[in-house]
């Protein structure tokens, strides 16, 4: 883009923090791209508003069960689960939507199941006899409405099966936070109760989910969950390594055994440079050079790549550029938020991230700094230029969005 004036004044006012998160992602996508797509603002709309209704027929049933389970009416019980897991499925969606409202006739708009305003002739025979009005629009334009219909029930599942995973984690590591439930009446439930209760609806959803669709849905599923499941059982070895590059004193019997320059090679060799062990992945050869690409890869990327494997499997076609974009802003959100966020715990406990790993293997604080932010806008540069190459301009929105969440000041370094 021009550095002229306009986009000059809008990363200025990008940049300002008094404004909303939201608003300034809009602004800096138009900054960085000169792009500004009002379609793009009506589609997150309308896809906020089927993500309101999957979410909110799913508690339900979550609550409804509660209810049962701890002996209370329905009503007097609420639940949520918080995650921010759902946002791929949603842009997901929004790029599908796009692609019907393209193949759409006659300016009818599938997503609304609506038409374009007839006007005072529009339903008047034409001399060849046929109708412009609604029922006709609504008859040519059957099979893209049906589309979008399948786009909507598909995203559903996937919400479900994303969920479903995730809660699955939550119990496993005794993390119940994020499984909000009140109840109006004098009752004080079980955290752990409560999770398995919301996880089992869950599983049962996603179980008759699986039978609705072809055989090759669940398999992208289960592979995607294999590979995360591999990299999980990696962790005891990176904490070691993490503990070795520290101190010399690894508490498992490789890391007990590495002086802490022999940590850090390891660490550059098997966790920031690691070799992709899955040949099903949706990188181009030089990208898999990247830094932490791998690791990042089986432990959050692959579970989106399985998420757009089983809209293929469904039937949809996913572009390349635009599963690119997606998991690159989501390795990159990884890092930039919650690894960002998490350092001190995660380097007090431990825990091998792209983020504690450069605070051992950079000569200083300010060297390791600036590796974290270069790393992170590796990935948000290749998640916009493929963003822009799929035409989803919500996801471009989106990792600006993810960029100005953000906060970095607290990390060592950050001053020089």
């Amino acid at each position: 883009m021009s550095d002229g004036v306009v986009p000059r004044v809008a990363r200025w006012v990008a940049a300002r923090d008094h404004l909303p998160t939201a608003q300034r992602a809009v602004i800096g996508y138009y900054a960085e791209t000169g792009t500004f797509d009002y379609r793009a603002l009506a589609l997150k709309s309308r896809v906020d508003d089927v993500m309101d209704d999957v979410l909110a027929d799913l508690y339900g049933a979550i609550e409804a069960a509660l209810a049962r389970e701890f002996g209370v009416d329905a009503d007097d019980v609420t639940f949520e689960y918080e995650t921010k897991l759902t946002l791929p499925a949603e842009l997901t969606l929004g790029y599908l939507f796009r692609r019907a409202l393209s193949r759409a006739r006659g300016g009818y708009d599938p997503v609304r199941d609506q038409p374009a305003t007839d006007g005072l002739f529009g339903s008047v025979p034409r001399p060849s006899g046929r109708r412009d009005g609604t029922a006709h629009r609504r008859q040519v334009n059957r099979e893209v409405t049906d589309y979008v219909r399948e786009a909507r029930e598909m995203t559903a599942f996937v919400v479900w099966a994303l969920l479903d995973g995730d809660m699955r984690d939550a119990i496993n590591d005794d993390e119940f936070a994020d499984f909000v439930v009140d109840f109006e009446s004098d009752v004080d439930p079980d955290r752990r109760r409560v999770a398995e209760i919301a996880q089992s609806r869950l599983q049962e959803r996603v179980e008759a989910g699986f039978v609705e669709y072809p055989d090759s849905v669940r398999a992208a599923y289960d592979h995607a969950v294999e590979v995360s499941e591999a990299h999980q059982a990696d962790d005891d070895r990176f904490r070691d390594l993490l503990t070795a590059a520290v101190d010399g004193a690894g508490s498992g019997d490789e890391g007990a055994n590495l002086s802490p320059a022999a940590a850090r090679d390891a660490i550059e060799a098997e966790y920031k440079y690691r070799s992709m062990a899955d040949d099903d992945h949706p990188f181009t050869d030089e990208e898999l050079g990247l830094p932490y690409l791998a690791t990042q890869y089986d432990r959050v990327g692959v579970i989106y790549h399985g998420m757009l494997d089983m809209y293929r499997g469904a039937g949809f076609e996913i572009e390349p550029a635009f599963e690119r974009s997606v998991v690159f802003a989501i390795i990159g959100a990884q890092v930039w938020l919650d690894d960002v966020d998490d350092y001190p715990e995660d380097a007090a406990e431990g825990q091998l991230t792209p983020v504690t790993a450069e605070y051992v293997l950079a000569d200083s604080d300010r060297a390791a700094f600036e590796t974290v932010v270069d790393v992170a806008e590796t990935y948000f540069d290749r998640a916009r230029s493929y963003a822009e190459a799929a035409d989803s301009t919500l996801t471009g929105i989106a990792v600006e969005y993810i960029l100005r969440s953000g906060d970095v000041s607290d990390l060592p370094g950050t001053d020089g």
